[in-house]
């Protein structure tokens, strides 16, 4: 009798395993530990994450400029260099007119209460006014608005200034802070200068990611990169030009009535318009403060109200419909619901985040989901 052959030994550990790996259980585990052990490794690699994903952001909105520059025959490198330069003037900028506000905001809320006066004698109008026409009640009105209003400024100063003054605080401290690798201005310099490899390289690093799936999916992957490029980049590049609109427009208005720092206000108010509908918001707080100590302060409020409700109607109404409907088309509710749950789940990041994630998340429902099976025959 023939004895049977032997197994050869090269082949045996991978039968093994194949049919080890049937076992679902097994399957479990494995991507059990995998899916904690990624985890783990990107809370100890976070901030490298989110600085390079802040660099590809910026190259991946500077590169249509790029290759535009690129078909009228400038250099790539030179490109980048313009580029560079645009966002360092803009970076110096943001922070010459944020000091500039943040100075007079200081001497205003010192000087505030004794602005009150000037709320006094308006309230004496008013009350009068009221009282010719037969408005009863009107006794206390005076004295309580008063008090509420020095109450108010009281809060303002206690909670607001000691923030401001250390925003303008010594120049040791800035010192420091320019020294130190960990600090804000060491995290924008090394983000700066991965953006400026990836837009030198773009297509390269492109290839390269690409290349880290399997050769059959790629194809899904850049159909996939093709839904995020429409829903963020668009959306990105869609809400900067609305937050230039909103910043232009609240600097024009508040120059032609007089308030102080009307560029650093409209700065504000466009730089925070980046999260939809919060840049007029914060931006109206400053104008009105600054509002207060001028002559006529009850008509001035009121135009910066007016200013600042027609720069959001002109946004919600006109501006969002029209450069974003290619790229969002999403219902005011829808957005506004976004950047609550965004606020509550990562704080201002996650009002960054908020409307581009629902904004893909719709898209890819569009592309896959309701021409699937699943949904158009049911489950």
């Amino acid at each position: 009798m023939t004895p049977l052959p032997s197994p050869r030994p090269d082949i045996l550990p991978l039968n093994a395993f194949q049919y080890a790996w049937r076992n679902p259980w097994l399957r479990l585990t494995v991507f059990l530990l995998l899916a904690y052990l990624t985890y783990r490794l990107v809370g100890q690699i976070r901030s490298v994450l989110i600085d390079f994903a802040v660099a590809f952001l910026i190259a991946y909105l500077a590169n249509p400029l790029l290759n535009w520059l690129e078909r009228g025959r400038v250099k790539r490198g030179l490109g980048v260099f313009f580029v560079v330069l645009a966002f360092l003037a803009l970076l110096g900028l943001a922070g010459v007119l944020l000091a500039t506000i943040s100075g007079q905001l200081v001497t205003l809320l010192q000087k505030l209460p004794e602005q009150i006066g000037t709320l006094g004698d308006t309230l004496d109008r008013m009350t009068r006014w009221l009282s010719n026409l037969g408005v009863p009640g009107l006794g206390n009105t005076r004295a309580q608005l008063i008090e509420a209003a020095q109450k108010y400024v009281q809060n303002i100063g206690q909670n607001l200034m000691p923030i401001l003054q250390r925003g303008l605080s010594s120049t040791g401290s800035i010192l420091s802070g320019l020294l130190s690798i960990g600090g804000v201005v060491g995290q924008v310099l090394l983000i700066l200068l991965l953006s400026i490899y990836l837009m030198l390289d773009y297509s390269r690093v492109n290839a390269t990611l690409l290349g880290v799936f399997p050769r059959p999916w790629q194809p899904r992957v850049l159909e996939v990169s093709d839904l995020i490029g429409t829903a963020v980049g668009g959306y990105v590049r869609g809400q900067l030009v609305i937050a230039t609109f909103i910043g232009v427009f609240v600097w024009l208005g508040l120059t032609v009535i007089g308030i102080p720092s009307a560029a650093a206000i409209g700065f504000l108010a466009g730089a925070f318009n980046i999260v939809p509908y919060l840049g007029p918001i914060i931006g109206a707080l400053p104008a009105i403060l600054l509002a207060l100590t001028l002559p006529g302060a009850l008509l001035k409020i009121l135009v910066v109200v007016g200013i600042f409700v027609l720069a959001n109607q002109i946004e919600g109404n006109f501006l969002s419909p029209y450069i974003l409907s290619r790229t969002t088309d999403l219902h005011p509710i829808t957005v506004l619901v976004a950047i609550l749950v965004g606020v509550a789940l990562l704080g201002f990041a996650g009002a960054l985040l908020a409307v581009p994630t629902v904004a893909l998340g719709k898209l890819l429902l569009q592309r896959y989901y309701y021409p699937s099976r699943v949904y158009t025959e049911g489950p």
